[in-house]
């Protein structure tokens, strides 16, 4: 899932993985608040307080467009299979907040006019992240005798950049 997020970066020390976080959000836009509350709580676990403000517009940006866009309105949903998931995953040196939806649709990012109240949400992730993007989320699933990865759906994911320890 992480690897479109080492394309232009240092590479990841497997030792400097500080924390990892991940939360089942139902089809209800109710839950955008329940994703923020959960970023709060692992973020202040994580002593990153601070970054708070930016990481939460960015997950209510991504939660909101996965409600809005990705879901079918028509599709019956498994109660065990939620169809959006957050991801939190923390290195020494930046964050990664993860949203995995049920579309493969790729996200696009939209110019709103002046007067209209929404249709900002991905220039809003661009603006407070230092690099976002997007790739098909894999499933297993298992064939005759392997298993493979098929693609089902897809993980819209912001990446912030943290201070290093002094």
């Amino acid at each position: 899932m992480l690897e479109p997020l080492r394309q232009g970066l240092p590479p990841i020390d497997p030792s400097a993985v500080s924390g990892s976080a991940t939360c089942a959000l139902p089809a209800r836009y109710e839950a955008v608040g329940g994703a923020r509350q959960f970023t709060r709580t692992t973020l202040s676990g994580w002593g990153l307080n601070e970054r708070f403000d930016d990481v939460a517009l960015v997950v209510s940006e991504l939660v909101t467009n996965a409600l809005r866009h990705a879901l079918p309105t028509d599709a019956p949903r498994e109660p065990q299979d939620p169809p959006v998931r957050l991801h939190l995953m923390r290195w020494t040196s930046r964050l990664v907040c993860a949203v995995r939806d049920p579309s493969q649709a790729s996200p696009v990012a939209s110019e709103a006019e002046d007067s209209a109240e929404s249709g900002r949400g991905l220039f809003l992730v661009d603006s407070f992240s230092d690099c976002w993007g997007w790739h098909p989320s894999p499933v297993w699933t298992t064939g005759s005798a392997v298993t493979v990865p098929a693609p089902r759906g897809k993980v819209v994911w912001a990446l912030f950049r943290l201070s290093e320890p002094v």
